[in-house]
């Protein structure tokens, strides 16, 4: 062979070994991305193919700091083997299909893993995984700035302070007013704006903080503000938490002074009053009272009367001094009206002693603040309502206490009252007597006797016996306790009473009592028997009327022969001492039976 030729023949046989070296090349299978929770289990799994040779060995590594870092390794067949002092370290196994465990993980872990493979004659190949780990941070703190923050400064003033600890990937903080988002603003040059910050924990956790900056303005006296903290959590989920609320304290100058009556009902006489000045402003001014042009101390923004008097009507002024803002015009008035009614007078004053049958008159008079009225009652009873109180022919009933009551409508609960007393004298008058009950003769009755009478009169009995006295409203009450002997069941007792006036008596009559009882059991009893009499006439007429019934309904059925042809026979059964009877009928009788008409009859 020629050199040619052997030439031709070497680099033949360099082109195949080298396109059987390239037709074994080994390629390698990753995950490119795995989330995990912090404090979870991560999984990294590899698969190669390509590889001819028995002897492969797949390694994992780390990129740290730009650098690749082997943390272990396992040959195809063979056991793992873990590397010493890398972050990894205690926490990692490799399987036997090669996939990388991480457990717990961390958020350090957050790393670039390389799964390469040397397949020995077959080539050496990787490829890599991206390992994202997450944790939510905390509810974030919201803490108000202490300092003093007023209306019109030409900085801005500190707000507050939000603050969301432990968070992976770093959080985001979003700054609410009432509800709406604040535009995020970072050049201090601007009214409103944020100065954040992140604070990498040891753990590999971020805490993110912002404080907020403003200029306020009056309208955010009431405000409310909160943070939202912003993070990222598996599968490109965005999730949210909220802060609590702050309000700021804010000082803003007054503008407009109310002054009012706290008090909700109409003032009277003897009540606590209360009138409340105060401003738009904040902090709230000094505040002057005055009366008339007379000053009157205050507590802070509040005046009290502890006992209020008809002479404290009148107008009240409140005045308010703002420093920040003296020219403003702080001042307001309230009318107070304390609403009162005077005693009650009554003429004639003293009490009225007159005789039975005689006039009695009164007059009743006041004064009150207000339009009021004016009424005489006896007890609950309404007598007049223009305060004259005249009584005509009066009687014992008539005695008694009289009540003037006066009172102011416009006012509820203002009212005044005045008494007079009336004493009717006469001669004694005895109520009708109540006649007494024994239930045989020789027991022991008791009798009541009702006088009206003044002078109070004096009681005689006849006959007499144990008595007792007492007072029921206007009429004096003698009760008389004695034996009914024969003479009282005949004569009665008599009561007498006597004053200076005159005198009255009354007979009251004593008898047996009525024995009702076995009387009324007769009655019972004959009225019993009687309602049985009727019951059984009743049931009697019923039967007869349904018997008449039924044998019309039979009759007009032809269930019964009543004519001329009608026969009786008797078979020779009776020689049984049974009876049987047969009865024949002809149609054109059957009318004429039921008409009660005489038919002619066969033997």
């Amino acid at each position: 062979m020629d050199g040619t030729r052997f030439g031709r023949a070497v680099l033949l046989c360099t082109l195949l070994s080298a396109l059987l070296v390239c037709s074994g090349a080994v390629t390698v299978n990753v995950v490119p991305k795995v989330e995990v929770l912090k404090g979870d289990m991560a999984k990294l799994p590899c698969s190669f193919t390509g590889a001819s040779s028995g002897n492969t060995i797949v390694e994992w590594s780390i990129e740290d700091q730009g650098t690749r870092k082997r943390v272990g390794f396992r040959p195809e067949g063979g056991t793992e083997t873990i590397d010493e002092g890398t972050v990894l370290t205690g926490r990692i196994t490799i399987g036997k299909d090669f996939s990388l465990t991480i457990s717990p993980t961390q958020a350090s872990d957050e790393l670039t893993f390389y799964c390469q493979v040397n397949a020995g004659p077959s080539g050496t190949a990787d490829a890599a995984t991206m390992l994202k780990v997450f944790h939510a941070p905390e509810k974030p703190e919201l803490t108000a700035s202490s300092q003093v923050i007023s209306v019109g400064q030409s900085t801005s003033s500190e707000i507050g302070t939000c603050v969301a600890k432990n968070g992976h990937p770093q959080p985001r903080i979003i700054w609410f007013k009432d509800g709406q988002p604040l535009p995020e603003h970072k050049d201090k040059k601007e009214k409103t704006y944020m100065v954040p910050s992140v604070v990498k924990e040891a753990s590999g956790l971020s805490t993110a903080k912002s404080t907020l900056y403003m200029q306020p303005t009056k309208a955010d006296k009431d405000s409310v503000f909160h943070c939202v903290v912003e993070y990222s959590m598996p599968a490109d989920q965005i999730k949210q938490k909220k802060s609590d609320t702050i309000t700021i304290n804010l000082n803003y100058p007054s503008e407009v002074v109310t002054f009012s009556l706290v008090n909700k009902d109409p003032v009277k006489e003897g009540d606590s009053v209360t009138m409340k000045c105060e401003t738009d402003g904040n902090p709230q001014p000094e505040f002057d009272f005055s009366k008339d042009g007379n000053r009157i101390p205050g507590e802070g923004g509040l005046l009290m009367l502890k006992s209020a008097k008809r002479s404290d009507s009148g107008v009240y002024k409140c005045e308010a001094t703002d420093f920040d803002n003296l020219d403003a015009e702080l001042q307001e008035t309230i009318n107070l009206k304390v609403h009162y009614i005077d005693h009650m007078t009554v003429t004639p004053s003293e009490p009225q002693l007159v005789m039975l049958g005689d006039k009695v008159e009164w007059q009743c008079k006041t004064k009150a603040s207000d339009a009021h009225t004016v009424q005489w009652k006896k007890g609950a009873d309404v007598l007049s309502q223009d305060g004259t109180l005249s009584l005509q022919d009066v009687t014992y009933d008539n005695a008694g206490e009289y009540t003037c009551v006066g009172a102011v409508p416009a006012a509820p609960g203002l009212t005044a009252g005045a008494s007079v007393n009336l004493t009717v004298k006469g001669k004694p008058m005895i109520a009708t007597p109540v006649a007494g009950e024994v239930g045989k003769e020789g027991d022991t009755v008791s009798l009541t006797c009702s006088a009206q009478g003044y002078p109070t009169p004096q009681f005689t009995w006849k006959p007499s016996g144990k008595e007792s006295i007492s007072m029921k409203e206007n009429k004096v009450v003698s009760t008389l306790t004695l034996q009914a002997t024969a003479e009282v069941m005949k004569n009665g007792v008599t009561c007498e009473v006597t004053n200076e006036h005159g005198t009255d008596s009354k007979t009251f009559p004593v008898s047996l009592k009525r024995a009702i009882d076995n009387s009324a059991n007769r009655a019972d009893m004959q009225q019993g028997g009687s309602s049985s009499v009727v019951i059984a006439v009743v049931v009697c007429v019923l039967l007869l009327l349904l018997l008449v019934a039924l044998l019309y309904f039979l009759n007009k059925k032809n269930k019964l022969s009543c004519g001329k042809k009608d026969k009786m026979e008797v078979t020779s059964a009776q020689k049984n001492n049974d009876i049987v009877v047969e009865m024949k009928t002809d149609k054109a009788n059957e009318e004429a039976g039921l008409l009660n008409k005489r038919p002619s009859t066969e033997q």
